[in-house]
This record gives structure tokens, C-alpha cells and sequence, in this order.
């Protein structure tokens, strides 16, 4: 198994959260990786963020999201980034965050967040229509899917128990 870094953007190229994490193989979903428990994350230049949790996420392939699935006993259980599709290279993926975000507690809440910040950014990084249409569609969609369609009720599980 290799590392992989993970890379997010904002539409306007800066860089936003980017960690490394570990292959763990792929499935008819999309891209799994993996980070144990203790595990770092980063926002920009920003400190490093350790993670108590282990995690994995998943990157589909054509797709306009990617989702995060932490382990117990972190209260979100999923937390999926509305992003373009992902960029697959050897040791790097990339994406453009589109800064709306499905959540998923661990009490089976599910709502969407930061769409002030989606709103704000179409008119200043000047989202294409195309690029709006697809966030939105993609997000109405995950709003569904996360308490009703696997991967997101136990296929996950699987993954996760290969980095706890």
C-alpha cells in the first residue's frame, strides 16, 4: 500500500485542506483511503489539525463530491465535500472544494452547511453556471443518499476497519 496526498482547492487555486493518507483499494464507489487515529490534517498554511478518530474517504470517480466517514466516537459520522470532479495522479489527488457540505451526525441528522459561503464564492471567484448547476444537483442528491444508499450505511465500515 502507498501514501497518498490529498489536495483541495479553492476555485480560485489557493490551497485549502490537504493531508496524506493511506491506499486502501477501490471498489464500484470510487477511491478508498484511510487515516489512522492521530493522523494530521492541514488548511492552507494553517497549524496542523490531529485527528483522534480514524477516518477514510472516499473519492468517486466522475462524481462531484468526495465523503468522509469517521470512526466512533466522533458526533459526525459523514461528511461529504461538494467539489469538481477528482484529479487521480499516482501519489496526489486534487479537487476544487465548491465549499457546500452534505453532514451526517452520528443521530441520523443530515443537513447541508456553508451555503452562505457556496452563495458568496459564485459571485466572487464567478462560478460558471454549469459549475453552480452541477453543486447543486450533486448536493440534493447526497442529501438523500446519505441516510438511505450505500456507501454511505455499511459499506464504509469495511474500509474503516482496515486503519483502526
Amino acid at each position: 500500500m502507498h501514501n497518498v496526498r490529498v489536495v483541495y482547492r479553492k476555485y480560485d487555486q489557493r490551497l485549502h485542506w490537504h493531508q496524506w493518507m493511506r491506499y486502501l483499494g477501490e471498489d464500484s464507489y470510487g477511491v478508498w483511503l484511510g487515516a489512522p487515529a492521530d493522523s494530521v490534517s492541514q488548511r492552507g498554511e494553517e497549524p496542523e489539525v490531529r485527528h483522534s478518530q480514524a477516518h477514510v474517504q472516499l473519492f468517486p470517480r466522475d462524481r462531484w463530491y468526495t465523503a468522509i466517514f469517521n470512526d466512533e466516537p466522533r458526533s459526525t459520522e459523514i461528511y461529504c465535500d461538494l467539489t469538481t470532479s477528482v484529479t487521480f495522479g499516482e501519489t496526489e489527488f486534487t479537487m476544487v472544494d465548491l465549499d457546500l457540505d452534505v453532514v451526517k451526525k452520528r443521530d441520523g441528522t443530515v443537513y447541508i452547511d456553508d451555503e452562505d459561503e457556496f452563495a458568496e464564492h459564485q459571485v466572487a471567484f464567478g462560478y460558471p453556471r454549469a459549475v453552480i448547476e452541477a453543486a447543486r444537483k450533486e448536493c440534493d442528491w447526497l442529501v438523500q443518499a446519505v441516510a438511505t444508499d450505500e456507501p454511505f450505511l455499511t459499506t464504509y465500515k469495511t474500509w474503516l476497519d482496515q486503519v483502526r
